[in-house]
């Protein structure tokens, strides 16, 4: 009688291995794919010998556009090509290659004011311009003084009153207000009045309290640079764009803000 050779060996225990092999390769291509619908394909900035530019898709390939239903009802549509971020960048690779021009790899040297630019570590998404929203569609991060129950506990320091001061120890204004996250106990925000009268945000997490000298200390900018941060346009919410701006140019102040702070540290 002739067997079956395949069958004599093979087992239930070595077809279920496969299997998961199978399902877990699979799996991995999917999620792969699906985290493509952002961001791709990659703008190199490089052209080819035809001069067209050159894109970075790799594998998987991006997947068709797919819409999905947003909790306020409305809905987005990923990938689109709407969504592109083509903002020129104030800035020049150093390093050149003959055949392509700039090196992809090369570093950027920015041509203009960098934290105003949105070069480097000022760099920030062009994100909806519109608020975090809470499950009730209220804004979720507000000025403490528009809801109710909320207080600053007795141990802690209450910033509001304090001067603030910048890296170079001179006073940039004064904390009028402090924005709180309804969604979390916390800070996110202090208001700080200008000399100017303008109001600014100062995020909670670049500043160190002098509870004694009664001072907010910010590291990161000196205090006449207070006048370029990006403001924003209600008094009563932020939006997810204006979040972005402001982080960046406060980030961006520990490379760009003096110039000691750029190049090597030896």
């Amino acid at each position: 009688m002739e067997s079956n050779a395949f069958l004599e060996y093979t087992d239930t225990a070595q077809i279920a291995l496969y299997g998961f092999w199978a399902f877990f390769f699979g799996l991995i291509w999917y999620l792969h794919r699906e985290d493509k619908r952002e961001g791709y394909p990659l703008d190199t900035h490089r052209v080819d010998r035809d001069g067209n530019p050159v894109t970075v898709e790799g594998l998987p390939p991006v997947p068709c556009p797919k819409t999905f239903k947003l909790a306020d009802g409305s809905s987005v549509e990923a990938p689109r090509a709407s969504a592109a971020d083509r903002r020129p960048v104030a800035a020049r690779q150093v390093g050149w290659d003959d055949r392509y021009g700039p090196d992809v790899g090369a570093p950027l040297e920015p041509t203009g004011d960098p934290m105003k630019d949105g070069v480097g570590p000022a760099a920030y998404a062009q994100r909806a311009d519109q608020p975090e929203r809470m499950l009730d569609g209220s804004p979720m991060i507000v000025p403490m003084s528009s809801v109710s129950g909320w207080s600053i506990a007795k141990r802690d320091p209450d910033p509001r009153g304090m001067s603030v001061t910048g890296l170079d120890g001179a006073t940039a204004g004064t904390v009028t207000e402090l924005w709180v996250d309804k969604s979390e106990p916390q800070i996110r925000y202090l208001q700080v009045q200008l000399g100017d009268g303008r109001a600014v945000m100062l995020p909670s997490g670049f500043v160190r309290y002098d509870v004694k000298g009664r001072k907010v200390k910010v590291a990161s900018i000196t205090a006449a640079q207070f006048a370029g941060v990006p403001g924003i346009a209600s008094g009563s919410q932020i939006t997810k764009l204006e979040e972005d701006r402001i982080m960046a140019y406060f980030a961006s102040g520990h490379l760009y803000a003096v110039p000691s702070r750029i190049g090597p540290v030896v």
